[in-house]
């Protein structure tokens, strides 16, 4: 490896790092809030009791059928393989020309979708059962018991998980490169295509994926760290009076007195 390859790899070509690596952190952020919404979404209504009867019933379990389909699929798929079919099976199959920008957040924004729902699934059946028993004890309906007593916890207990997810997402946007969209990895392929220097350009966009996964990864720790809070809780009695022991002495004989 000549560091002076990379040296001059870096001063030549830092603004197409800089637009890839800006372009990754876009798709992974706007792919990782919109597939944690659609996976709460999802995860809630799959958690949901299936009602006793009637029409609502049957639509329920359809509904329910339907995401069972979208999870399962995305799950069981690669996103490189996604990617093609969407970007490139939609305008074959019904001439959408699709903008390259939009259809990876698309494709990432789903595919994540389909993880969280399973995440946040399990973060719903995690909570203990009494609390459900209690909110509906409390005339709260579904909806409402999510709202005001589930989902509080379960944001907190998936967000580790969460986390995991906009990592990953920052290092599987280089699968995107097959519909041309402008990422980290494509800019690189480029720059090495241009200087026919592949290990040079590559160890620096390594070094710019370590860069943003480290990063994202201390703030996520720092943010689970705040909502825990802190460690020890000091409980500040200012109208206790703790009795010496002459006071004990003392109330002892005044009790003996009656």
């Amino acid at each position: 490896m000549s560091y002076d390859w990379i040296i001059k790899i870096v001063s030549d070509n830092w603004p197409m790092f800089i637009r890839g690596a800006v372009m990754t952190l876009y798709i992974s952020i706007i792919g990782t809030i919109v597939g944690s919404i659609i996976g709460l979404l999802v995860g809630v209504v799959r958690s949901a009791p299936v009602p006793e009867h009637g029409v609502k019933r049957v639509l329920f379990k359809v509904v329910n059928a339907i995401f069972a389909m979208y999870i399962e699929f995305f799950r069981g798929t690669p996103m490189i393989v996604q990617a093609m079919v969407i970007y490139y099976g939609s305008a074959l199959a019904f001439g959408i020309d699709m903008n390259r920008t939009f259809a990876a957040l698309f494709i990432v924004s789903i595919n994540t979708g389909a993880y969280m729902a399973e995440i946040v699934r399990g973060g719903i059946i995690s909570v203990d059962k009494g609390q459900f028993e209690a909110a509906y004890a409390t005339g709260m309906n579904h909806m409402q018991t999510m709202a005001n007593v589930v989902l509080p916890q379960v944001i907190r207990n998936i967000l580790p998980a969460t986390g995991n997810e906009f990592v990953i997402n920052i290092k599987d946007t280089s699968v995107l490169n097959v519909i041309s969209v402008s990422e980290l990895y494509f800019q690189t392929k480029s720059i090495a295509g241009n200087n026919f220097r592949y290990f040079e350009s590559f160890f620096v966009a390594c070094i710019l994926y370590f860069i943003m996964t480290f990063t994202v990864t201390r703030i996520l720790r720092f943010i689970e760290r705040k909502i825990d809070g802190p460690e020890n809780y000091i409980i500040y009695a200012n109208q206790m009076q703790v009795a010496t022991p002459e006071d004990m002495v003392a109330r002892t004989k005044s009790a003996n007195q009656y």
